[in-house]
């Protein structure tokens, strides 16, 4: 099979590799599509430690079940089915048992520690891989396995589940424009910050009730902000934008380091947080509550020779929402 293999930071290349086969408890799947996440461009540019070199990134993959392990009992061949950023937890310390399986200490996260989806085919346990609809674009599935999961933890982190509140998003890439529309429908205020114009007019366009540049000031005070772009600054600026008691969420793997800032900013009871990875949970109650939601996931598509590009495009903030790989139905 064909397979985007990063060998080192900046050094990926197509290479001809053996088609995985299903284990015990194992589904391969013929990819369709994987959303090229802003955590791939963090692994090409060697942001964040690589564990395993070489290896194929990519972490939201749709594909099609073509072969089952002995023992797989949820899937078949010819479903559709998902595949997110949480790869395999070890299933007895702490935070598995406690519904924490993201700070798992021994959590492996696809396209890190295992190979991903920027290939032909993919294998995975089935224990975390997803059904899905077999009735919606690939494409448009792809990004809600982990820049659509990522918003909504984020958002539940911040104390945002019930809605009718006032929220800032910092950064306006595939997550945050899947949020915003997830925000609107249960009734929240929604201001974005982000320092593209073709980013402010997209979130305009999907709902949002102002859009405007990192440092400019919002109409109102906000119930709490999520910061989706890399940068510390962003942090200390939302808390100037923070009512009393309110909660600043970074939903990045990678940020700069937050700058100092004066005590006055986080008194009050005021909070700074981060999330790390995602749940199984996270993955299938995004997919529960978006399920009869009119949610319009804007893609950028690529082919598959064209991952350097959209990675070039990912880094200049040139994608307009979420950017997808794209494979043809058959080789």
């Amino acid at each position: 099979m064909k397979a985007w293999v990063l060998r080192t930071p900046r050094d990926l290349r197509i290479e001809e590799r053996p088609q995985p086969e299903a284990g015990p408890g194992e589904i391969v799947l013929r990819v369709l599509a994987c959303g090229i996440c802003r955590t791939d461009l963090h692994e090409f540019l060697g942001e964040i430690p690589l564990p395993i070199l070489p290896i194929v990134p990519g972490h939201q993959i749709v594909g099609i079940v073509a072969e089952t392990g002995a023992g797989v009992t949820r899937f078949k061949p010819g479903d559709r089915a998902g595949v997110p950023w949480l790869y395999g937890t070890c299933g007895t310390c702490e935070f598995c048992r406690s519904g924490r399986e993201n700070l798992c200490d021994a959590a492996r996260f696809t396209g890190l520690h295992a190979d991903g989806g920027f290939a032909e085919y993919h294998k995975i346990h089935e224990d975390f891989a997803h059904l899905l609809p077999t009735d919606r674009d690939p494409a448009l599935l792809a990004p809600l396995l982990c820049g659509g999961a990522i918003g909504y933890r984020a958002y539940r982190l911040a104390g945002l589940e019930e809605g009718h509140k006032t929220v800032g998003l910092w950064g306006f890439g595939s997550s945050a424009h899947q949020l915003l529309q997830i925000a609107k429908a249960k009734g929240d205020t929604v201001f974005v910050f982000t320092r593209g114009g073709l980013h402010r007019d997209l979130a305009l366009d999907l709902g949002a009730d102002w859009a405007g540049s990192s440092g400019d000031t919002p109409p109102s005070l906000i119930d709490a902000g999520i910061v989706f772009a890399p940068v510390g600054a962003l942090m200390i600026e939302g808390l100037r934008s923070l009512k009393k008691g309110g909660r600043m969420v970074s939903a990045g793997i990678h940020m700069d380091d937050l700058p100092s800032f004066p005590y006055r900013l986080l008194w009050e009871e005021r909070t700074l947080t981060s999330v790390a990875n995602l749940t199984r949970r996270d993955v299938a109650d995004l997919l529960a509550a978006t399920a009869g939601m009119d949610l319009k996931v804007e893609t950028e598509r690529f082919s598959f020779e064209d991952l350097p590009k959209a990675l070039a495009r990912l880094e200049k903030v040139e994608v307009r929402g979420s950017a997808v790989l794209c494979l043809p139905p058959t080789r």
